[in-house]
């Protein structure tokens, strides 16, 4: 096993390289999420090895929860010195007002200053395991094809392209590339917290999947992979949709009323996620759904959403974005 091991984490600079080959233009330059923990840490590492340093740096971002955050902030910064990588730190201030959770608004404050970075492509160390874990949690909150789908190895990120490089890769092999290699990195201690949800999945939800199932986590990811498949045809049929039923920017009601309510409802998720809208609870949208449907010409079905409001008003359904 130890000899296997080590071959798959040998072999992890030649899948990432490979990774990054078909998918990466020659000019473009590229920003690694770096949190200090041994997967970003060790995604940086790959990176400078490939030869990717001319063009590459590093954002960290500061949340400002951990009395321990200063010291991580200061290990990014020798970690990056050291390797020649430029790196920005950012300090967030977490917004619990937004009823978010703790873990939800964190990274919507991450995620901010990563939509925020200059350069082309966003990095970031996500492994097979955060992948199950996301499924196992998108799943228990009663998730569609696409939240099963979990999170895709690359998709568009603002004015950028995230990119998830390990996806594929364990956190095992991850591990034992940096202990092979003499790198270090920093714990967070919140990381144990099982009150957590997804502490409490990786930790006893799917240890106690992998005893009965050892091949849970990869069956997980490979589930993820079948349900990104069933997201994409699903979205392939919103776009023929789409061409027969728009008008400009509005949907023609008469032509979205001609579809069954699963295909409008597809075709209504697909609209939102083109615009950048929170896509509503599911039962909120076959609420909308089933009006739209039934509704006659003296009416006229509204949803209001944070990004605007979807509104059926003289035969046309229009999609208004808040001033």
């Amino acid at each position: 096993m130890a000899a296997s091991r080590n071959s798959l984490s040998a072999n992890l600079p030649e899948r990432v390289g490979a990774f990054l080959a078909t998918r990466l233009g020659p000019d473009e330059r590229l920003t690694v999420g770096l949190s200090g923990g041994c997967d970003s840490v060790v995604l940086l590492h790959l990176l400078n090895r490939l030869g990717y340093a001319g063009r590459l740096d590093a954002i960290h971002v500061h949340h400002g929860l951990s009395p321990n955050a200063d010291a991580w902030a200061q290990f990014c910064a020798d970690y990056c010195l050291r390797l020649g990588v430029p790196l920005a730190i950012r300090r967030v201030v977490v917004d619990l007002s937004l009823g978010l959770g703790l873990e939800a608004a964190a990274r919507e404050a991450r995620y901010q200053v990563f939509a925020e970075t200059a350069g082309d492509c966003l990095l970031l160390a996500h492994h097979r395991g955060d992948q199950a874990e996301t499924v196992l949690f998108n799943l228990l909150r009663g998730a569609g094809v696409t939240g099963a789908a979990g999170m895709p190895v690359e998709r568009p990120f603002g004015k950028l392209r995230l990119l998830r490089p390990l996806l594929a890769s364990s956190r095992a092999d991850i591990e034992a590339y940096a202990g092979q290699t003499g790198l270090a990195w920093v714990d967070d201690e919140s990381n144990a917290d099982t009150a957590l949800t997804r502490n409490f999945l990786r930790h006893e939800a799917l240890a106690a999947l992998n005893q009965r199932f050892p091949a849970a986590e990869s069956s997980l990811a490979q589930a993820a992979s079948h349900f990104s498949e069933a997201a994409g045809l699903l979205d392939d049929l919103a776009a023929l949709d789409w061409q027969q039923v728009s008008d400009s920017d509005a949907a023609r009601l008469p032509a979205l009323k001609a579809l069954s309510l699963p295909r409008l409802k597809n075709l209504l998720r697909h609209r939102l996620r083109q615009l950048g809208w929170q896509v509503p609870v599911a039962s909120r949208l076959d609420e909308f759904a089933r009006q739209l449907l039934a509704a006659g010409p003296d009416r006229h079905p509204e949803l209001s959403l944070p990004g605007g409001k979807m509104r059926a008003a003289r035969g046309l359904l229009h999609w208004l974005p808040e001033k």
